[in-house]
């Protein structure tokens, strides 16, 4: 079962997830994950299934594909169809998987066959295949899948090298040279067909053009800015996805952030912090609107221990920071 899973238009994608594209998942999820793929090759199917419940409730019971499947298998194999089910549906009508050879193959499987849901699952598979071999913007989807994966190539490097290493210049520097060749490719595709859905491009080729402006100078957002916030209204775009941009945006234009996706760090102390933020009192109320999980939630990737009465006496020096950076 763990070999690595052919998605036609995606590999490993968050599962309706509320992260901030690029970012590290949550120590306490992988770990999890990491069990419970122990857990399967021990063939403790029942346990192994359980480990990745847990996990996906670290997340706000969000996953990612790949994980969702192999939840599939432990499930079928522990004799819980049920469960099997619904983590195979999320993939195949989230995340338009349509590996019908892998399905069809998979002998965790097998026990799911005389099931009434098994044929029309499978139906399922068959049709995103299709609407895949019949994507008339094949070619383009392509283009944005190699620009998906060139944005969060350097991101990813920068993952696993500390804060304090003379390696992250150079990393940085390759990042921009990067950010700035897919940023005309993206201009681009932009002028020429407006923002694309999922339903089009497929979900990275989505992310890639959102990924792409969110990196992208002040100018340009704000250039595209009304475009994508139409395509929140048409719903092209995740208000979440958005949501990131109006933070990163309002830093920018020397105004607080709305709903604490930006974390800045202090190079002396050596921790992070949440950006200068609006109302901090109702921001989760804001991030709940827009699909956003509660704020305490998101900053433990960062081991912030989010205290609101804390950040409000911590403001004006927070804010105080931000202007000096910005100078």
């Amino acid at each position: 079962m763990f070999r690595i899973i052919a998605f036609t238009t995606l590999i490993v994608c968050l599962l309706l997830c509320n992260y901030t594209y690029g970012q590290k998942l949550p120590t306490e999820y992988t770990e999890r994950i990491k069990k419970a793929d122990s857990l399967y090759k021990a063939k403790d199917y029942i346990e192994s299934s359980n480990v990745y419940s847990t996990a996906f409730k670290t997340l706000g019971w969000k996953g990612l594909g790949e994980d969702r499947y192999h939840a599939a298998c432990s499930w079928a194999l522990a004799g819980n169809p049920d469960s099997a089910f619904f983590n195979l549906v999320r993939i195949v009508t989230a995340l338009y998987y349509s590996d019908f050879n892998q399905v069809i193959s998979e002998s965790a499987f097998i026990s799911l066959y005389n099931d009434k849901r098994w044929l029309p699952l499978l139906e399922l598979i068959k049709t995103n295949q299709k609407k895949g071999e019949l994507n008339p913007n094949l070619s383009l989807t392509e283009e944005l899948e190699i620009i998906y994966s060139e944005d969060q190539k350097y991101r990813k490097m920068l993952d696993t090298i500390p804060p304090e290493s003379e390696k992250r210049e150079a990393v940085f520097k390759m990042m921009a040279e990067k950010d700035h060749y897919n940023l005309q490719k993206v201009k681009t595709i932009l002028n020429r067909h407006g923002w694309l859905g999922e339903d089009t491009i497929g979900i990275h080729g989505n992310s890639a053009l959102f990924l792409v402006i969110q990196h992208a100078d002040l100018k340009t957002q704000e250039i595209f800015f009304p475009m994508m916030q139409d395509a929140v209204y048409s719903g092209k775009l995740k208000k979440s996805s958005f949501a990131l941009l109006q933070d990163r945006m309002n830093l920018r234009q020397g105004k607080k952030q709305i709903y604490g996706s930006q974390i800045d760090r202090d190079e002396q102390a050596k921790i992070y912090y949440v950006s200068p933020l609006e109302d901090p009192d109702n921001v989760d109320k804001r991030r709940a609107e827009v699909g956003l999980q509660p704020l305490k939630d998101y900053v433990k990737m960062w081991d912030i221990n989010w205290d609101l009465e804390q950040y409000k006496k911590d403001l004006p020096a927070i804010e105080l920071k931000e202007k000096i950076k910005n100078k």
